[in-house]
């Protein structure tokens, strides 16, 4: 079994995307066996407790710097021999140390089709509105592995959505996660369990296998 850790800060619905996949048994040995929120309260934390998913808070404002938070969440993590960290609308840093600790083992969605609009400062509903005020015709979602760089890892799966007129960023941030986010990272964390996802020595993702449906989304 390939021990999966997701990260909330809010609401928690590309955790359920997750779990939802979880229970149509498409995550294959992958198990989510940890559910970490940035944020005491925030609603991912009952969709944890829904589904029976073991679940704390690790605030970030209880440490004095980045270190410390990101030791305790390592500390988090060995405990539960995690394989796979998923961040699913987390909203903290994690520092280098972390980050080395799961080389091309932990997978990020954000909500835009990058390199447009994303870095450091570039998170929820601050995409959106960035797209908007650019007046792009067409946004979308990226899952990609995590490196030092904010959103700069390499890159699984990108799908596009189209901007309609009279969008607010509430109402696009909505079409994105339904019609790219909720469906490209359980796809990504599926073929990442089946020990399809290969990084290259360039960053380009390579999928060793996907029985005929790579492509369709990307």
């Amino acid at each position: 079994m390939l021990n999966i850790a997701v990260l909330v800060s809010g609401g928690g619905t590309n955790l359920q995307a997750l779990l939802d996949a979880q229970d149509r048994g498409e995550l294959g040995i992958g198990r989510i066996s940890l559910v970490v929120a940035s944020k005491p309260g925030v609603y991912a934390l009952e969709r944890a407790a829904k589904a029976g998913v073991p679940a704390l808070t690790i605030a970030r404002k209880n440490y004095p710097d980045i270190d410390t938070y990101c030791d305790a969440m390592l500390s988090a993590m060995r405990e539960k021999h995690i394989g796979l960290v998923v961040l699913a609308g987390f909203l903290s840093i994690l520092n280098e140390k972390f980050i080395e600790a799961f080389p091309n083992q932990i997978i990020n969605v954000h909500p835009s089709l990058i390199p447009s609009f994303c870095g450091k400062g570039y998170y929820g509903l601050k995409v959106h509105e960035a797209a908007l005020r650019r007046g792009v015709k067409v946004t979308g979602a990226t899952v990609h592995f995590v490196n030092a760089e904010p959103d700069g890892g390499p890159i699984i799966f990108q799908k596009a959505v189209e901007v309609l007129p009279g969008d607010t960023p509430e109402v696009l941030q909505k079409r994105v996660m339904e019609q790219a986010e909720w469906l490209l990272l359980p796809r990504a964390v599926a073929l990442f369990c089946k020990g399809w996802l290969r990084v290259e020595e360039n960053g380009t993702v390579i999928i060793e296998e996907v029985k005929g449906c790579h492509e369709r989304d990307s």
